[in-house]
């Protein structure tokens, strides 16, 4: 997760503001200490009431703050609110803006989430995916980027757009491919562990979409790993 600058309108903002009743991070984010995988409700959210083990909660759960947690959004930007959780995120290529959508084609559906992108998108990448289920490795992410580019990418296949255009469609080279197959086994051998353990819970938020994810292990935000694809932010688990 990284870092943001010691503004002191949002520092002001951040300490003004606490969870309250959203929950949002507790259903999208994956919590590997509670083998609860990403996009669905956490079995120690007990509604209204809150965390059951809020004292007890993971360190992962205790340091994670969202970008409106932190002051860095609006105050009607809460995830609740917006449909998605948002991060600053630190990678190879620099500071990227992540939305993690809370169901699918929520980005395309909130006009909040819309209005955040637009207002990151000309100073750094925004990225953006779905909740999802494990075993599902393949999943589409959309990147979008200054000038009006998006790049939509599932599987080795990218599409570039500009303004909604179709640019260019390509495959990723052989090299590209081989270090996605690699990463795809690896990551469904992380996320076998989850299979057969999921929560049973009517209200599971199912992937799709787009996909968006996770942070190095040694981020606060979540265990998670990444890859990157044609200078395009990789899926993450």
């Amino acid at each position: 997760m990284a870092q943001l600058s010691n503004d002191p309108k949002r520092a002001k903002r951040a300490a003004a503001r606490s969870c309250g009743s959203c929950s949002l991070c507790c259903s999208v984010l994956r919590v590997d200490e509670l083998r609860k995988p990403a996009g669905f409700d956490c079995p120690q959210q007990q509604g209204e009431a809150g965390c059951a083990i809020h004292e007890a909660r993971p360190s992962v759960c205790r340091g994670y703050h969202c970008l409106w947690l932190q002051g860095g959004l609006e105050d009607d930007e809460r995830p609740d609110q917006t449909g998605g959780i948002i991060d600053l995120e630190s990678t190879g290529f620099g500071v990227q803006l992540s939305i993690r959508e809370a169901r699918t084609n929520a980005f395309d559906e909130s006009p909040g989430l819309q209005t955040i992108a637009a207002r990151y998108r000309e100073e750094m990448r925004v990225r953006i995916v779905a909740a999802h289920e494990p075993g599902e490795q393949d999943r589409p992410f959309r990147v979008f980027e200054a000038g009006g580019l998006e790049h939509r990418v599932q599987g080795d296949r990218v599409e570039t757009y500009r303004d909604g255009v179709l640019l260019e469609e390509r495959r990723l080279p052989w090299a590209e491919r081989l270090g996605s197959q690699i990463s795809k086994w690896w990551r469904g051998r992380k996320a076998a562990r989850f299979e057969g353990k999921r929560p049973q819970s009517d209200s599971g938020i199912s992937g799709s979409g787009f996909e968006v994810e996770p942070a190095d292990r040694n981020e606060t935000r979540n265990s998670h790993d990444r890859g990157t694809r044609e200078g395009l932010p990789g899926d993450d688990e």
